[in-house]
């Protein structure tokens, strides 16, 4: 089992170390870096691993390093670093949204094996999605080291273009907001039909749970599964009805282009 080291105990950093310890990744070959004291403290008690405040101390015989920190910190980390990542070449995994490979490769002094990934925040419950890309010096047994990583939290898969994961930042990235605000539209809606908030709540939720089970766990597609609950002259075809009018397609195609064109000026901003 190879020596890993988690740059940053935020939520996603600590989320990733809960994954890969219940998964029997070896806590004593984990490090997690932070400023914050408190933090590691707490995550040292719950995990038996290594801490430090230095990152430099951390990383000196890593032979994984996971970027979990704030884009916009992520160069003065990386510069930091680079001497010592540039005599081991240890494999860098990045989880910063709008980083690209180029950037990350140029603060660390370049010819690193690099992937970029891109977890959303259902991670920190083991339900997260993730997309990777991988530079063209990471062998297999590195790909397959870092899709085991990731599955920690979830699901996980391959992109063959970089430039995609501002589409997926955009889809699963950003995704989960568009839910809970679709959620939080039902509730309200409920509430305005005479349901009590705690039971308008407790249904949304539920029927939100359900159907992204029911979606996961069938082998009917997303509209063979709509339209088995949406039988002809019905409540649900009237709903229908109300939301295609609104033209949500058009409404969730746009939302997507407006994240994915934001990602966008974000990787441009880091290569600047």
């Amino acid at each position: 089992m190879k020596s890993l080291v988690i740059i940053g105990a935020g939520n996603m950093g600590a989320s990733l170390l809960g994954g890969l310890v219940s998964k029997h990744y070896d806590p004593m070959k984990i490090t997690i870096t932070d400023p914050s004291t408190d933090k590691l403290d707490q995550l040292q008690k719950q995990f038996n691993i290594q801490t430090t405040t230095n990152n430099e101390t951390a990383v000196k015989d890593a032979e994984i390093i996971i970027f979990a920190v704030k884009p916009h910190i992520f160069s003065k980390v990386a510069y930091e670093l680079a001497s010592l990542i540039q005599e081991r070449k240890p494999l860098v995994i990045s989880i910063a949204a709008g980083i690209t490979e180029s950037s990350i490769q140029h603060w660390l002094g370049g010819n690193i094996p690099i992937i970029r990934s891109m977890p959303n925040t259902p991670a920190l419950i083991g339900c997260g999605a993730t997309a990777l890309f991988a530079n063209q010096y990471v062998n297999q047994d590195q790909k397959q080291i870092a899709e085991s990583i990731l599955a920690a939290v979830g699901i996980t898969l391959w992109l063959d273009q970089e430039k995609l994961i501002d589409a997926v930042t955009a889809l699963s990235g950003s995704g989960p907001a568009y839910f809970f605000l679709i959620m939080e539209a039902l509730e309200q809606a409920g509430e305005t039909l005479g349901l009590s908030k705690e039971t308008a709540r407790l249904l949304t939720i539920q029927t939100a749970y359900g159907a992204a089970r029911l979606a996961l766990e069938s082998k009917k597609n997303t509209i063979e599964l709509r339209k088995a609950v949406t039988s002809p002259g019905g409540t649900t075809e009237q709903a229908i009805k109300v939301l295609e009018k609104a033209n949500i397609r058009e409404i969730m195609t746009n939302t997507l282009l407006a994240a994915r064109k934001r990602a966008e000026e974000l990787s441009k901003e880091s290569e600047s």
